[in-house]
């Protein structure tokens, strides 16, 4: 069929994809536009067109070394790899877990309560984290009623990259473990009583039906990850950032907001966050090919 063919053959679709679009369009795409502040002295009151050009000198901070960048970069890389490491399998593991329970009401129920964080704003999520591990919170106060000692989370420097990668896991596995679900459930149930039939164990089950069934699933969410590696929560951060200080919990998305429009550096930080686009897209086209020569479709084919 020719391309006229197929537009009038799925034009329904199109057009119910059209709002769609144009959102993508106007909020993600032509905002684009926007980075090339990154090589000007942006000023606000002078415009885009009225700032003077300034080439490489706003990638400066990335490219010499910036003490503040380098800081920024490092609690992001740190707590990347908690939450791929620590938080990414969860969900799996919470699929696997629900999918060998025998009761269908049963699953629903936990389904429903595991993924009901997910619908909460970072904002509640904060003050529920504070009323329950904050100093004057739950545990501490239960903890001082009965004369044992009290424990420094929230608040606490040394153990911040930890504690939002908790909040993270409580907020979002169970909605992430759905995706597992609805892949687990593809897989066709004659294989599970053929390895049985075999002698299979539920475990040898579990690790030579279920997890193949979920490889190209866990595969495109790790490549979608990796896009995402240097953008680790603006929100969840900057709530709490006042209270373990910008060494701890500073990222490079806090970093280009206080250098950005705090202190009105808007070059240097569009600089910082261009490099940040740049670097998750060829971790995504690297890991796409990766995929690719293993065997798996990834985001794309070739």
């Amino acid at each position: 069929m020719s391309l006229r063919q197929r537009v009038r053959r799925d034009r329904v679709l199109l057009l119910a994809t059209l709002p769609g679009i144009i959102l993508l369009l106007v909020f993600q795409y032509l905002p684009l536009l926007g980075n090339v502040i990154a090589f000007k002295d942006y000023q606000p009151y002078l415009g885009i067109n009225g700032s003077a050009w300034t080439g490489l000198r706003n990638f400066g901070v990335v490219f010499n070394g910036d003490p503040a960048f380098v800081n920024a970069l490092e609690n992001t890389v740190e707590i990347t790899l908690l939450q791929v490491f620590v938080a990414f399998p969860v969900p799996i593991a919470l699929a696997l877990t629900l999918d060998s329970l025998v009761s269908e009401r049963v699953k629903r129920t936990v389904q429903s309560v595991l993924y009901l964080p997910h619908f909460l704003s970072w904002v509640i999520v904060v003050a529920i984290f504070q009323q329950m591990l904050g100093d004057a919170g739950l545990l501490n106060t239960f903890l001082r009623e009965h004369d044992l000692a009290t424990v420094h989370v929230v608040g606490n420097a040394a153990v911040f990259k930890e504690m939002i990668t908790a909040q993270a896991l409580w907020k979002d596995a169970g909605w992430s473990m759905i995706l597992f679900i609805a892949a687990l459930s593809r897989i066709d149930p004659g294989l599970y009583e053929a390895a049985a039939v075999d002698g299979a164990s539920p475990w040898r089950r579990l690790w030579h039906v279920s997890l193949p069934g979920l490889r190209g699933i866990i595969v495109l969410l790790l490549i979608l990850r990796l896009g995402e590696s240097l953008t680790v929560g603006f929100e969840q951060i900057v709530l709490q950032q006042g209270g373990v200080g910008i060494g701890a919990s500073e990222v490079l998305d806090t970093y280009v907001f206080n250098n950005g429009i705090q202190q009105g550096d808007w070059g240097a930080a569009a600089a910082v966050g261009l490099v940040k686009g740049v670097v998750g897209l060829l971790l995504v086209l690297g890991a796409n090919k990766v995929a690719h020569r293993v065997g798996e479709q990834g985001i794309y084919q070739r």
